[in-house]
């Protein structure tokens, strides 16, 4: 598969232009990555009137993912969650207000999305809860909520895999959706290399109308790079207007270092990806197998991921620093528990140190515990909040106060209370669970 994005900016370094244009660094040698990191020259295509070498590796990208259209971002799956905000609330009759089903355990660029685009949030809940990151939906509450409105929401949005990952039953959701007359988004960052597992357990094959995918959280592609994916399925106008939805959030200098790494990527996908996969996903099962062996106990989860709940006795965080001693860095812990991302990139011998880091285990299983729900009262909209004067205060002070901006931190960037709420006593529990030490609440 050809490289377009990547072979241009090599070959620009290689003439060693004398460089009259943006970035100020000229491609001298700081880091050692400059002569890469280029701007829009004669030839380099511009990503939101992709026409050339942008185009055809995105065309590239809708080919591997087999979906109508697959765009670039470099800027997260948040510039993505915005862009799919945007074109469900553009199928919206003039007039109306955009209504919007949510899981409640979104990530909080959903939130500042909502503001910014004016939506209302109706939040899904799960019957019970043990964790904040975890937020499983049934087809029953799901159903009654669709029944209870006068008319479809412009979509059902959901978080699959979320941060533990858990995985939403995507298939039947969908097809609950469209028999209401109303989309399905999925927020599938921790999820981009779902669609090359056999069989594929990506949203865009079961039946989503709207996803991205953090391409750097689990391929080979630098922080930033993701993709906005459109299905076959979806109106003509998502793909139509998706560069539209991307450059309304996006900065007008996106990185080719990002679009480059996306580019290689296309390849890598191509060619030995599946088998490396598959033989990963083999290696990790047989961890997972010798972990509960030794005396772990894990949460089901996607392919590429390992969530440990801590025994009794112990908390996440003290396992993660167990792990840091032996120079194993997780990606999150809270006091429930200790979750790694794997990639085909983590040799053997990685998992080998982590299995050494972690030993056995010879405490007794913890019970899980449910968690209260913070179901604050709205008492106005997500957009007034945020954009409303506030102030910073302890959260062991801020009972009865309104919510302002979401300020739980990333990991993993799930809000307690939303903008707009009530904070109620169980938003303060949970506030001291996870160590949320102050809160912006409007003044």
């Amino acid at each position: 598969m050809r490289t377009p994005i990547a072979d241009f900016v090599q070959a620009y370094a290689d003439r060693s232009m004398a460089r009259f244009h943006m970035p100020g660094h000229k491609g001298r040698a700081f880091l050692g990555c400059e002569q890469l990191d280029i701007t829009e020259v004669a030839g380099a295509d511009a990503l939101y009137e992709a026409a050339g070498i942008i185009a055809e590796s995105e065309q590239n990208a809708t080919t591997l993912f087999g979906t109508a259209r697959t765009c670039f971002s470099t800027e997260g799956s948040s510039q993505c969650i915005r862009a799919m905000l945007y074109l469900l609330r553009s199928q919206l009759p003039s007039g109306s207000a955009p209504l919007i089903l949510a899981a409640r355990n979104v990530h909080k660029a959903f939130v500042y999305a909502a503001a910014l685009l004016d939506f209302q949030v109706q939040w899904l809940w799960p019957e019970e809860s043990s964790s904040l990151c975890s937020c499983p939906i049934s087809l029953q509450a799901l159903e009654r909520q669709l029944q209870e409105l006068p008319a479809p929401p412009v979509g059902v949005y959901l978080t699959s895999p979320d941060y533990l990952g858990g995985m939403a039953d995507i298939p039947a959701l969908a097809e609950l959706c469209h028999k209401y007359g109303t989309r399905l988004a999925v927020d599938n960052a921790h999820g981009a290399y779902l669609h090359f597992l056999q069989p594929s357990l990506h949203p865009m094959d079961l039946g989503a109308d709207l996803c991205c995918d953090s391409a750097h959280k689990t391929l080979p592609v630098l922080t930033g790079g993701a993709y906005l994916h459109i299905s076959r399925n979806a109106p003509a106008s998502f793909g139509e207007n998706a560069k539209q939805a991307l450059a309304l959030f996006g900065s007008t200098s996106p990185s080719y270092l990002i679009m480059s790494s996306l580019d290689l990527c296309n390849r890598y996908l191509a060619e030995s990806y599946p088998e490396r996969l598959a033989e990963a996903v083999r290696r990790i099962d047989a961890l997972k197998a010798e972990l509960r062996e030794a005396g772990w106990q894990l949460r089901p989860s996607d392919p590429l991921r390992l969530s440990i709940v801590a025994p009794m006795g112990s908390i996440g965080q003290e396992l993660a620093e167990r792990l840091r001693a032996a120079s194993v860095e997780c990606e999150y812990a809270d006091a429930e528990h200790l979750v790694l991302m794997f990639t085909p990139e983590n040799s053997q011998e990685d998992l080998q140190r982590l299995l050494a880091a972690l030993g056995k285990n010879q405490l007794p299983t913890a019970a899980a515990a449910a968690l209260p729900q913070a179901r604050g009262a709205q008492l106005c909209s997500i957009r007034e909040a945020i954009f409303s004067p506030h102030a910073l205060i302890p959260a062991a002070q801020s009972l009865g106060r309104i919510c302002g901006a979401p300020t739980v931190s990333c990991p993993p960037a799930i809000p307690i209370a939303v903008s707009g709420e009530v904070i109620t006593e169980e938003a303060i529990r949970l506030f001291a669970h996870y160590g949320v030490e102050t809160v912006d609440v409007l003044k």
